[in-house]
């Protein structure tokens, strides 16, 4: 499938009826294990992504290894990979329009692109900038605008309530593709942020958040799980080489490991 189909898809999963459900992913065993796992498209974490790295969240991992990574899940999945694209690793425009056309040269087909604790008529200028990068580079790039009013406590009761919705308006004229708020997890929040907002709502797996199936009723139409992912696998590691380290029992290690993806086999075929 070309990227420009891949694309093409990836709008269309964000039409509804129903959610599309990300598992996000850090590298391409996990992507390989994400996808056939039953996932309709996938989608990075840039935390994950950077602590795989050995650094930390926030704009401080290198865009190469960023989009390295992209190029390393597009390699081994026919699927839609998105790209955790944090706040484009700049605030210089140019610059910022250079790095999209390397995501998308690595192969992504949507980003997820974050104000953080910017303003947001900068955000909005990037979005822009954004949204005229990829018509350069001639793909329908799903620019999934996050605003961190909720996730940063930017604001707090109504006043966040009426920030976010300003802030997914404003990234929608821009050119945004959908709008992400993370944080939000009331069902009747929810509800009224899709209706308020022009652009697919995606939330994010959190306490509170409801399953997929009312998501899609309340008017949502994308969840990702962010780190939970990450940290399941990671959770489950430490348990076992913990296991493994106080014993040398082999045992500690078996039960793990049973229904462990063949990694090999699915990358030799």
């Amino acid at each position: 499938m070309s990227q420009a189909a891949r694309a093409q898809t990836f709008h269309r999963l964000h039409e509804g009826p129903d959610v599309l459900v990300l598992a996000n992913v850090w590298d391409a065993a996990s992507a390989a294990t994400v996808a056939d796992a039953g996932a309709q498209a996938l989608a990075t974490s840039s935390a994950a992504v950077a602590w795989a790295h050995g650094w930390p969240d926030g704009d401080i991992l290198a865009v190469d290894t960023t989009c390295a990574t992209v190029g390393e899940i597009v390699r081994i999945t026919d699927l839609p990979v998105s790209c955790d694209f944090e706040g484009g690793f700049t605030d210089d425009l140019d610059e910022l329009a250079a790095n999209i056309g390397r995501v998308i040269a690595a192969g992504a087909v949507g980003i997820n692109f974050e104000d953080g604790g910017r303003d947001p008529d900068l955000h909005a200028r990037k979005v822009a900038v954004a949204r005229a990068a990829a018509e350069k580079a001639g793909v329908d790039l799903f620019i999934n605008a996050r605003t961190d009013v909720y996730l940063k406590r930017l604001a707090e009761g109504d006043a966040a309530e009426t920030e976010a919705i300003r802030r997914g308006r404003l990234y929608a004229d821009a050119g945004a593709s959908g709008v992400f708020v993370p944080g939000a997890a009331d069902p009747e929040l929810i509800r009224r942020l899709a209706a308020a907002i022009p652009r697919p709502l995606n939330v994010m797996a959190w306490p509170g958040v409801p399953d997929a199936k009312t998501l899609a009723g309340l008017g949502a139409r994308r969840l990702s799980a962010g780190t939970a992912t990450f940290g399941a696998a990671f959770a489950a590691l430490a348990r076992a080489a913990a296991g493994f380290l106080a014993t040398g029992d082999v045992n500690a290690l078996g039960a793990a490991g049973q229904g462990a993806p063949a990694l090999q086999k699915r990358f030799s075929a």
